[in-house]
Parts: C-alpha cells; sequence; structure tokens
C-alpha cells in the first residue's frame, strides 16, 4: 500500500469532498468522480464530515481517538469494488456475488469484505510482501454469515 504524503493525501481527500459536492450541486461527473460519489452517497454518516470541506481533508484520523478514518473506509470500498469488477483476485467476483446473496445487499458484502481486505493490507504492510492474495482468499470464504 503506497504511503501518501501530506500534500497528496490531502488532494486525495479533496477528490472525495470535490466528487460529492458535485453530485449534491448536480454538476457533471467524471467517471471516477461517479464511482466516489456513489460510495459517499451511501455512507449518510461521512456527509456531514466530508460537507465541513477544510477540516475533513487536513484531519488526522487516528485509531486511537476512536473515530474511523471515513477516507480509508470509503476507499477500501472503492477497492473492493475494482476487484469484484476486474475478478483480481481470480474468484473474488463469485465471493461477493454469493455473500451479497446471502446477506441481501452488496454493500453489505462489502463491509464484511472491506476488513478481510484491511487485515491483508496490514500484514502485506508488516511484512514488506506484496498482499497474499490466496490467504486474502480464504478469509474472504470465511466471512460469517447469520442464518
Amino acid at each position: 500500500m503506497p504511503v501518501f504524503h501530506d500534500q497528496d493525501r490531502s488532494s486525495l481527500r479533496r477528490s472525495y469532498v470535490d466528487a460529492w459536492r458535485k453530485l449534491r450541486e448536480r454538476t457533471p461527473l467524471e467517471p471516477l468522480e461517479h464511482q466516489i460519489a456513489t460510495v459517499v452517497e451511501e455512507h449518510p454518516e461521512y456527509h456531514p464530515i466530508l460537507e465541513a470541506d477544510g477540516d475533513a481533508v487536513l484531519r488526522d484520523y487516528a485509531p486511537e481517538g476512536g473515530q474511523s478514518n471515513p477516507f480509508l473506509h470509503l476507499g477500501l470500498h472503492l477497492a473492493i469494488r475494482e476487484q469484484v469488477a476486474t475478478n483480481r483476485p481470480a474468484g473474488i467476483t463469485s465471493i461477493h456475488v454469493a455473500l451479497a446473496r446471502r446477506l441481501g445487499s452488496a454493500h453489505e458484502a462489502e463491509h464484511r469484505m472491506i476488513e478481510c481486505l484491511g487485515e491483508a493490507l496490514w500484514r502485506s504492510q508488516r511484512s514488506g510482501l506484496p498482499p497474499d492474495e490466496a490467504a486474502y482468499l480464504e478469509a474472504l470464504r470465511k466471512i460469517p454469515v447469520p442464518r
């Protein structure tokens, strides 16, 4: 996972704020902005944060502070959607479809999958090795679903 410097982080975060603003103003969106705005739209808990504009872009969201990082969460949704759309790693699309069917929602399936993706990225970062796709897929297959 790349390490973003403050300016890069701010630019990336600004793209979320701008895409959300453009959607609310009904301004034409580029394809990536549309993807971002769609994910943001599905997370009303983050709307006030993104609408606060400057504060959200500059703020640190440390886990120790007890507040989740909305940009990380939204970015992981986008990553899952890209993985599913490209079936990379191979097999993830069928896992997503089955999980969404069992949970009754593609969005809820993504939330469950995000936990596995976060763990895979954390392990990769700690080891200095690429993410272990086989272990990631296995973790996805073991996601518990209430009956």
